[in-house]
């Protein structure tokens, strides 16, 4: 099986929604998926893209996808956040993931990132195993927070 990663275009967006929904299915979210091949098109590829993303394909398909975009740190400057690493079920355990997982890593050091940094669920022990293999480092004293649109509206409310 030949697998080639390369960065998605415009027309990859629906396979990569494709990938996101599995994604949801695998983290027990099936329905939490909002967002549009349209949102993906726009928010991906508009005049000021908010994330870039590369896809495998095996055999001619897209099988897998990586989307990333820059952050900042107080403390070390620019840096890469990951934020879903995605194989499609079939291909799992085939070297899909880990193409994408070593193509990331060289484009953050070649955009000369301090780090690349992603979050994993803690029941998830293939990933943080691989991750903690390829030199990664899993932080067990930090914890993920966040705000939902209902939450916001609430504080929102509550403090203006």
């Amino acid at each position: 099986m030949k697998i080639e990663v390369r960065k998605a275009i415009k027309q990859d967006m629906p396979a990569v929604l494709k990938l996101i929904n599995e994604l949801a299915k695998f983290e027990n979210e099936p329905d939490a998926v909002e967002i549009t091949v349209k949102d993906l098109e726009n928010d991906g590829f508009g005049d000021q893209p908010l994330f870039e993303c590369f896809v495998a394909e095996a055999d001619g398909k897209i099988e897998g996808m990586a989307l990333f975009y820059y952050r900042y740190s107080t403390w070390k400057g620019k840096t890469v956040h990951l934020e879903d690493l995605v194989v499609s079920e079939a291909f799992r355990g085939k070297g899909v993931g880990g193409a994408l997982y070593t193509e990331v890593i060289a484009y953050a050091k070649k955009q000369g990132c301090k780090r690349t940094e992603w979050v994993v669920l803690d029941w998830n022990t293939n990933a943080v195993e691989f991750y903690k293999n390829s030199g990664a480092t899993v932080f067990d004293e930090w914890r993920t927070v966040q705000m939902d649109e209902a939450a916001m509206a609430s504080f929102c409310a509550k403090t203006r």
